[in-house]
């Protein structure tokens, strides 16, 4: 037993005699004291920062290296070896850390010197430190102008969330994965939605914990990267560190709380899923629970800086379940298992050559709910009685399968141009399967589970790029140009028969509608085909459509002195398609201090016409006035969209100009920018046509076509401000405020000869109005000491007001009667605040736990709308969302 004692006693001392405290001082080359500076031991999370004098304390490891950081100085890497007090001189430049990749093509350029605004996001922190566990809840409220908002019943945005910067569409945002193009998703979205009309990029398909870190470009781009950057890009920044294995397990759930104040703010009672009971301030409950585990091992390849890292992700979300009306008893947030896999890797072959790949598999099984039926005997013709007898809200689920790899090649030549060749293929596919519904029209004999086909996207982009930093030339001249060739697919699949079929009274499916429209049960009741909820896509449907493009870029920054830069890009691309477009771009920045900049851009911008809005094809129920509305999405290129005057798909055209300011003072840092963006023949899903001369053949009411239908603009402000400094030894304090208001207004509708109020009614306008809301400020702040940090946010929503009433041709003829039809249906959504606190504690060296609350007050949307709405109410996406406070608890480790 003495030996057991003694053992453990020398284990202890082993312990504590490995571990020292570090003290010392941090200064400029001119012996200036630095405060503020970062301070970590490499290889952990274990961090401390210098107070208003230079100095520091830290407790590390044996054999510790600290990294010493500091924006505007190049980052210090020091090896203790055993001393007690370290003295560090750091010298103004731009370290590796602090290049950024988009919006300059410049090797000298960071965020804060840019001539327009870029914000750097570290992702790697605020995912291991929130119960954010996807990259678009992290943009939410990390970047002043970015939207996104998850909601219910618009088929597949409950499973892959619409994102918009400056109140744009989806599709005018590009995403960049370490600077190469991503591919786009294969959705497009087609219900009361943001971004209605349009494909995006799926952010989430990204695991949060690769990311480095994200860059996003507050201006227009496609003069320097092509398509789709109208209002901005988006670049992900993949992790590439080399210490070794860390992690991370995530639980958290949704408090179904929501108190008598909902009823009280909205006018109307609220019912449980049944239907049946009214709910109250006692009805509490957790649902949507949560599991996210992560892991990350970075290993070095070789002595030339070399490396290898590879990220895993499992994520498990149940469905929530909130409130709704009585004929609405299923409405929440999508469920979601998913695992993604991603690797991101160099290998350096000599000093100027490095061959470099990244990519990964992104996979979800994601679950959500439809509209509900009615029984049959309350007259719902939807509901088979002996499958239902007391209706049934149907689900829509999916299989979502993401896969890209990029590939290439970075060489130094002898002159000093930097060569970049690189191919990276990309995939979507997306399938439905539609579970818990019912074919009426085959009556007993029906499934209640199909699979309804989907669709997919395929995108291979092939780039070589040039680019050389001048430095004998004035303060310094970068010039980049290159060449890009882009080839994409897009598909629709067929479901099964049922999924989409209308059966006869024999159980035969009816080939030819044209002699035979619905089929009737024994009593003479109408019964409609296809599986409830989402209707399979028939061999009809089906499409397999390809195109090409190909683009040359020359782009250019001249620092004319130390103050003044002057930078242009200009792009020609060629479509295979819709024909050829060239852009231009001019960029400016005057420092007028040094502590005090202006900045400006003014560029021309444009957005080819997705494959998806060109072919997508689709007859589907939609819900109109409270209706089931059977309706026909027509592909572009159809005879029908041709019948209703509806022209060829052509590019948005696009002209961005903002002018800004930038200061930095010590550890204060301050950027406000002015932006207007005019987008012409905007294209937009159209409102109901319902000649039925041309439908009537088609078993279909309606039809709603993709037109370039709009012209808009888009004014407004973003502000960023940031402080961050020590306290004592060990303390350290960081606040941000991030702000952006908006405002769009269409400026035309291009409608022909078509009725204006059918074309794109207010109930359309409204939703493209108010694709982001007024204004969104967030106030973050952060607190570390010792062991123990915290951080808290609290953002402001603006008041959001949309149109719920959307009419089949419309009957109005001008703005007057318009008004007069219109203006008693509006959705008006007050401001609102939420409030996310997270608390963590190094518990073990290696270790840190971490809990928290998003929406910590459970503030819900608060509508003032009328209780029959089809699409507004419960249903519309915005501000918070609708799913609640969120608590979780977060351990974090590393070896």
């Amino acid at each position: 037993m003495k030996h057991y004692y003694f053992y453990w006693f020398m284990c202890i001392t082993s312990l504590a005699l490995a571990q020292q405290n570090v003290t010392g001082t941090v200064t400029d080359i001119n012996g200036t004291p630095l405060p503020g500076v970062n301070i970590t031991e490499e290889g952990t999370s274990k961090g401390t920062a210098t107070d208003f004098d230079g100095n520091f304390s830290i407790t590390v490891g044996e054999n510790a290296t600290l990294v010493f950081s500091y924006v505007g100085y190049n980052t210090v890497s020091m090896p203790v070896d055993n001393r007690s007090t370290l003295t560090i001189t750091m010298e103004e430049g731009v370290s590796l850390d602090e290049i950024i990749l988009v919006g300059s093509r410049s090797p000298r350029r960071t965020a804060t010197d840019t001539p327009v605004p870029v914000d750097v996001l570290d992702v790697s922190g605020i995912a291991s430190t929130t119960g954010k566990v996807e990259v678009n809840d992290i943009l939410q409220y990390a970047a002043p102008s970015f939207n996104a908002t998850r909601q219910s019943g618009s088929d597949g945005a409950d499973h892959i969330v619409p994102a918009s910067l400056r109140g744009l569409g989806p599709d005018q945002t590009l995403v960049l994965i370490n600077g190469k193009r991503r591919h786009q998703s294969s959705l497009v979205n087609i219900f009361g939605t943001r971004g209605r009309g349009n494909s995006g990029t799926d952010l989430n398909a990204i695991p949060a914990f690769a990311i480095k870190r994200i860059e996003v470009l507050r201006d227009g781009a496609s003069a320097q990267y092509g398509s789709d950057a109208i209002a901005g890009v988006i670049n992900i920044v993949l992790k590439d560190n080399t210490d070794g294995f860390s992690g991370g397990i995530t639980y958290g759930a949704y408090s179904t709380a929501i108190g008598d104040g909902w009823e009280e703010a909205t006018g109307e009672t609220l019912y449980n899923v049944e239907g049946k009971n009214r709910l109250d301030g006692n009805d509490k409950n957790f649902d949507g629970a949560t599991v996210k585990i992560d892991a990350n091992y970075g290993v070095s390849l070789n002595d030339l800086g070399g490396f290898v890292n590879f990220t895993t992700e499992f994520l498990s979300r149940d469905r929530t379940l909130r409130p709704g009306f009585p004929w609405r008893k299923g409405y929440g947030s999508a469920g979601v298992d998913g695992f993604n896999f991603m690797v991101n890797a160099d290998l350096p072959v000599n000093d100027n050559t490095v061959v470099y790949a990244f990519g990964g598999r992104n996979y979800r099984d994601t679950d959500a709910y439809a509209f509900s039926r009615d029984s049959f005997d309350d007259g719902d013709n939807r509901s088979v009685p002996s499958l239902y007898p007391n209706g049934f809200t149907p689900r829509i689920t999916s299989n979502i399968t993401d896969v890209s790899v990029s590939v290439g090649v970075r060489h130094q030549m002898d002159n000093g141009w930097n060569v970049d060749f690189n191919n990276t293929f990309g995939k979507n596919n997306f399938h439905y399967y539609i579970k818990g519904s019912n074919n009426a029209s085959m009556q007993e004999a029906s499934p209640t589970d199909f699979d309804a086909g989907g669709h997919y996207l395929s995108q291979n982009t092939t780039g070589l790029d040039f680019n050389k930093y001048i430095e004998d030339v004035a303060s310094g001249l970068s010039l980049a140009f290159g060449f890009e060739y882009r080839t994409e697919n897009f598909g629709i699949f067929a479901g099964e028969a049922p999924s989409y079929g209308l059966y006869d009274e024999n159980g035969v499916i009816i080939t030819n509608p044209e002699v035979q429209t619905v089929a009737f049960d024994s009593n003479g009741d109408d019964l409609p085909g296809g599986s409830q909820g989402f209707p399979g896509y028939s061999p009809a449907n089906e499409v397999d459509r390809s195109r090409t493009n190909y683009g040359i870029y020359f782009d250019t920054e001249l620092n004319a002195s130390e103050s003044f830069m002057v930078g242009a890009a200009v792009r020609f691309e060629d479509y295979s398609d819709f024909g050829n477009t060239f852009n231009v771009k001019l960029a400016s920045r005057l420092k007028l201090s040094d502590d005090f900049a202006l900045r400006g851009s003014i560029s021309t911008g444009f957005r080819a016409p997705s494959l998806a809005q060109l072919y997508y094809n689709l007859i589907f129920n939609n819900i109109v006035a409270g209706q089931s509305v059977p309706s026909l999405l027509s592909a572009n290129n159809s005879t029908v969209t041709k019948a209703f005057g509806i022209g060829q798909l052509n590019e948005e055209k696009a002209v961005n100009a903002s002018i800004g300011f930038t200061f930095k003072s010590g550890n204060f840092t301050a950027t406000v920018d002015a932006y207007s963006i005019t987008v012409d023949d905007r294209i937009i899903l159209t409102d109901n046509f319902t000649d039925q001369a041309v439908l009537g053949p088609l078993n279909v009411d309606a039809a709603q076509f993709f037109a370039n239908g709009v012209d808009t603009r888009t004014s407004g402000v973003d502000i960023v401000l940031g402080y961050e400094t020590g306290i004592g030894n060990e303390g350290n304090i960081k606040i941000g405020l991030i702000g952006n208001v908006n405002d769009l207004k269409i400026k035309d509708i291009k409608n022909g000869n078509l009725n204006e109020f059918t074309f794109f009614g207010p109930f359309s306008q409204a939703y493209l109005e108010a694709a982001a809301p007024d204004y969104k400020f967030g106030l973050n702040l952060g607190y570390t000491f010792k062991k123990f940090d915290a951080s808290l946010s609290l953002t402001q929503f603006s008041e959001v007001e949309l149109q719920d009433f959307q009419w089949v041709d419309s009957p109005a003829t001008n703005q007057a009667e318009a008004d007069a039809l219109y203006d008693v249906a509006t959705d008006v959504y007050k401001a609102a605040m939420v409030v996310d606190l997270s608390l963590g504690y190094q518990i073990f060296e290696n270790a840190k736990f971490s809990i928290g609350a998003n929406n910590l007050f459970n503030t819900y949307p608060t509508p003032q709308f009328d209780g029959w709405t089809d699409q507004g109410g419960l249903a519309d996406s915005v501000q918070m969302g609708s799913d609640g406070t969120y608590v979780f608890g977060r351990l974090n480790f590393n070896f």
